[in-house]
């Protein structure tokens, strides 16, 4: 591909501060996460494009731009991310599944703990580039270093599926040494520049040319996946619990704390339904959250609770309930999440008898008081014991996440309930209720009108909130009940009588 001329006309952006995180890039993580990162629609059969790269080359902020998000974390920092990165997104118009993986690394201390990582993430990163229909081998037009060099040796076997791109060309600059790439056999290269968004449409065509579409097809509403958030404090498991529900290593297990920086992916296929794990960062107490890094894993990891349908929160079965677990717990349940507390490593309990269990939910339960509804799972990630009772679990409340009530039916009910249990009549407290009806599903939220909604007691709205939870069918998922002002009754609405 030839050279296209780099635009001049493109204002350079401020480069951002090191050190502590800014209220501006506090800002810039609220703005990116609340980006699509998915399109409404499922594909199927799509091709698979691999951003690969030496550390700090800028695959991670190309992600970014080519998906139009910010979901994989940028930073000064070599290797930010360990992990791959992937998910469905557009280029030049076609859906393809892109995937950012962690930076060729060469040089490495062979005593330390952050070499064993390395080893990993260029093991994860030759894995997805063998399965790759393109690969995107972003360079740095700055230097050529040796990790540059081994890794354009372990990329010959794939040359034909390799696009070249050349990254911090920004305006022409850096042009002339980007240049020496070509000695490397490079037929073409694109000169780019992933932050300030320089040669991308040329860019986007090259990866998509050649690659055949015909495979791909459009899923319907139904094909639509389950999406599970695993949420938790670092070093619970939840690495080796994504991996064996995928059967894969798509996420790198290690007893290193914070090995999970970036949200990884994982899909697999349970009892007829497609299901998406998001294996997310352990999330530590504020003050221990210290690097900037950490800062962005943390905010990616409770975004998750905007993009999923139920959350699994792992805590060590040694350890129990965390202030961090009741944050997060707390989070979920204001979105309206399932939410399913897992006691993983049971299997290292001295007593894993089923009174102990019985114990420990209680002890759940105590801390929830308003959550006794939630179910509690014990199991052993590693040894994949108690996967299908959890993943029973998750169907069941999918199914009741989704569940829709007729108006009709549940104002029959709701005759029932005010017949059992009036409400209280006073001088002070004096209201009737009129009817209900449900507004939403996932979450699953109920409008309840009454005359003088401002004096219906607590005690009343948590009675019929418990009465639709329990004969309607929604035991064990949060619901969401919400008084209002009306003195009409359902059956004398105008649109209920045409």
């Amino acid at each position: 591909m030839k050279k296209k001329k780099p635009d001049f006309s493109k204002p350079k952006p401020v480069k951002p501060a090191e050190g502590e995180v800014s209220e501006e890039k506090k800002e810039e993580v609220k703005e990116g996460s609340s980006q699509q990162f998915y399109s409404d629609k499922i594909y199927f059969n799509l091709p698979l494009i691999v951003i690969a790269g030496r550390p700090n080359v800028g695959k991670s902020s190309l992600f970014n731009a080519l998906t139009h998000t910010k979901r994989a974390i940028t930073d000064p920092t070599p290797g930010v991310t360990r992990d791959p990165v992937e998910g469905t997104c557009f280029i030049a118009g076609k859906p393809v599944h892109l995937v950012d993986t962690g930076g060729y690394k060469l040089t490495r201390d062979y005593m330390s703990r952050e070499s064993e990582m390395d080893d990993l993430v260029v093991e994860k990163t030759i894995e997805m580039v063998r399965k790759a229909d393109k690969i995107l081998l972003l360079l740095d037009a700055t230097e050529i270093t040796a990790e540059d060099e081994e890794l354009i040796v372990q990329m010959r076997p794939y040359w034909d599926k390799i696009i070249g791109a050349v990254n911090k060309t920004e305006g022409g600059k850096n042009e002339d040494l980007a240049f020496n790439y070509m000695k490397y056999g490079f037929k073409d290269l694109v000169f780019i520049s992933a932050t300030h968004g320089d040669n991308l449409p040329a860019l986007s065509q090259a990866l998509i040319e050649g690659i055949d579409f015909s495979r791909v097809t459009e899923g319907s509403e139904e094909d639509i996946p389950l999406r599970i958030a695993i949420l938790g404090k670092p070093n619970t498991g939840k690495s080796t619990l994504s991996n064996a529900l995928t059967h894969t290593q798509a996420s790198i297990v290690s007893d290193y704390a914070g090995t999970t920086r970036d949200v990884v992916e994982g899909s697999f296929r349970y009892n007829g339904k497609d299901i998406q794990i998001l294996d997310t960062a352990g999330i530590r107490r504020k003050k221990k959250v210290s690097e900037n890094v950490e800062y962005y894993s943390v905010n990616r990891a409770i975004k998750t609770l905007d993009e999923c349908d139920i959350m699994f929160l792992m805590m060590d079965a040694k350890d129990g309930l965390t202030e961090q677990d009741k944050k997060i717990t707390s989070l979920a349940y204001e979105r309206g999440r399932g939410i399913i507390f897992i006691l993983n490593k049971w299997d290292t309990v001295e007593d894993g008898s089923h009174k102990a269990f019985k114990q420990v939910e209680e002890y759940i339960h105590n801390m929830f008081g308003h959550m006794k509804w939630a179910p509690i799972v014990a199991i052993s990630a590693k040894n994949e014991d108690g996967i299908k009772n959890l993943m029973d679990t998750a169907l069941r409340l999918y199914e009741q996440l989704n569940r829709k009530i007729d108006t009709a039916a549940i104002n029959l009910a709701l005759k029932d309930w005010l017949f059992k249990y009036p409400p209280p009549a006073t001088k002070a407290i004096h209201f009737k209720v009129r009817y209900i009806t449900q507004v939403s599903s996932n979450p699953v939220k109920f409008l309840i009108f009454a005359t003088r909604p401002d004096n219906v007691p607590e005690s009343y709205v948590t009675y019929l909130k418990n009465r639709v939870r329990e004969d309607l069918g929604f035991d064990q998922i949060p619901i969401q009940i919400e008084m209002k002002a009306s003195r009409q009754k359902w059956q004398d609405r105008p649109e209920v009588n045409g």
